[in-house]
């Protein structure tokens, strides 16, 4: 099985926003998501793929996270991580 980057989307509440895509990274894009129907049995549309995309290109993206540290930035993942620990009295 090949291995994917992304696994199944988590259904969660969008903001709508509008982007153009080369034709060559929407056909990318639609192959993508037929990769990943099969792999999870989650049929996904390509456009509800560009949102986890982008989020675990910023995820992995050394330069960013201390970027955003630098300026006492923290991301999603951390907050939740922050508010789901256990406290420590």
């Amino acid at each position: 099985m090949t291995k994917l980057k992304l696994s199944a989307i988590p259904d969660d509440k969008p903001v709508k926003l509008t982007v153009a895509l080369p034709a060559d990274v929407h056909r990318d894009l639609v192959d993508y998501a037929t990769v990943l129907a099969r792999q999870t049995g989650q049929k996904s549309e390509p456009a509800q793929l560009v949102a986890p995309m982008i989020a675990r290109f910023m995820a992995t993206g050394r330069g960013f996270a201390t970027a955003r540290r630098t300026h006492g930035r923290q991301s999603g993942a951390e907050k939740a991580a922050l508010q789901n620990k256990p406290s420590q009295d």
